[in-house]
């Protein structure tokens, strides 16, 4: 970094959201720092082994991040557009440097891996500067403007933010995991002769971007709202001892861009104690006893499988629901079911109300028409020049369920700095 302690923005967090609003704000002009914790970039994306992006919309408000990461990451063999066109299926370890060229050959942004927020100065309803913390040297910074883009809220905290609680209800997390050495081409022989529901089982081979791979997705939980195929073997995998029963709740794989021989798996799910930091870490060890319970028992069931090994746990907890910021204007259940309209919307998407429930037949996915988000829901109630971004986003519980896929976070971070361009212009012209 060079000598300079002043910027337009500082964006705490280079995940999903904080990278997004990072690179607009370089291309902006705006003197931008970007703080990780890690060593690398992509939170979830990367760390927690979340991929691929969920499809949402073909409406597009504030994507221009969006078509920069596919555009990267095809250079890198680390994308594959899949049948129904969803170009966000991504190699999760190749992001790490897909995301080091796009961040780090941005010009007026500069970087601070393993780096975290020490303390907040504050004066009257604004934040002044802030102290960092890398690798023992403490740094203060000032800045115009401060994005919290941690997920966590743990930067909103530091400046005494409140977030909403509208509801005990919790979303479940989940601690994903890779399988390498599967032989894909004759698991996806085995899984079509199985499961005939082409929206719950696909696969997919495009000689053009994906260098002749053979791709796939499947599923399969314990709700009865749909018959899965796939349920059966795992019930037989209870039966025969291998699984636990709660291994049955929520079963997903994908294959991965740029990876033959590896599989993806969105499980298991984990209970949502975040409020009590033991039993959280207790999760985690049960969370890795399901994921070797679950190697153990694909390797016995499903053809493709005979040989394959863990080769990747995700480093982050994927956490879909923590804290959510008192914003200025929260979004309600009835602004995403009536598709209300809002004059500079943030993003238009159609993900639907998805909430995962510990509870057999628990679980919403309620579809919805295609709704907007306003800029005042990602801008703090209490801070005049803190915006929160990503799954911070100040919405009630319902909502914050469709609001919170990667792509959809992209756009929250990509209209912020958007935003701050314009409140610095208007700022210059008094």
């Amino acid at each position: 970094m060079e000598n300079q302690a002043k910027y337009d923005v500082v964006i705490i967090g280079g995940g999903t959201s904080g990278c997004a609003c990072a690179y607009i704000s370089s291309m902006l002009n705006l003197k931008t720092l970007l703080v990780e914790k890690n060593n690398f970039f992509g939170g979830l994306m990367t760390a927690g082994l979340v991929v691929p992006v969920m499809k949402s919309s073909v409406v597009e408000y504030n994507c221009d991040y969006y078509h920069k990461l596919v555009s990267t990451a095809k250079k890198y063999n680390a994308q594959i557009t899949y049948k129904d066109k969803n170009d966000g299926w991504f190699n999760p370890e190749l992001l790490k440097i897909v995301l080091d060229e796009i961040l780090s050959n941005s010009k007026n942004l500069d970087i601070l891996f393993e780096t975290n927020v020490l303390d907040v100065i504050k004066k009257d309803n604004s934040i002044c500067s802030i102290i960092l913390n890398s690798n023992l040297l403490s740094i203060p910074v000032e800045a115009n403007y401060f994005i919290d883009a941690t997920g966590s809220g743990e930067f909103s905290r530091l400046c005494g933010c409140s977030f909403l609680k509208d509801t005990n209800t919790k979303q479940q997390n989940s601690l994903r995991f890779i399988l390498g050495n599967v032989d894909i081409e004759k698991f996806c022989n085995f899984i079509k002769s199985i499961d005939f529901d082409e929206d719950i089982t696909n696969t997919y081979r495009n000689e053009i971007d994906t260098n002749n791979e053979l791709h796939f997705t499947t599923a399969s939980t314990w709700d009865t709202s749909k018959y899965w195929a796939l349920d059966k073997i795992l019930q037989q995998g209870v039966k025969d001892c291998i699984l636990e029963e709660k291994d049955r709740s929520y079963f997903q794989i994908f294959s991965i861009a740029g990876a033959k021989g590896e599989v993806a798996f969105n499980c298991p799910r984990m209970s949502n104690s975040l409020g009590n930091p033991f039993k959280h870490s207790n999760d985690i060890v049960e969370a890795r006893k399901a994921i070797y319970r679950l190697y153990n028992f694909v390797k016995k069931y499903f053809e493709g499988f005979e040989n394959s090994i863990i080769v990747n746990i995700a480093q982050q907890t994927g956490i879909r629901e923590q804290n959510r910021i008192k914003s200025k204007y929260i979004y309600k259940k009835d602004d995403i079911f009536s598709a209300k309209k809002f004059k500079n919307p943030v993003l238009e998407a159609n993900y639907p109300i998805d909430i995962h429930s510990d509870k057999k037949n628990g679980s919403i996915l309620t579809k919805t028409l295609n709704y907007q988000l306003p800029i005042e829901s990602l801008m703090s109630d209490e801070i005049d020049n803190l915006y929160a971004i990503g799954k911070l986003v100040g919405a009630e519980f319902k909502t914050h369920s469709a609001l919170r896929v990667q792509k959809s976070c992209m756009s929250m971070g990509e209209a912020v700095a958007k935003h701050i361009k314009q409140r610095l212009l208007a700022d210059t012209e008094v």
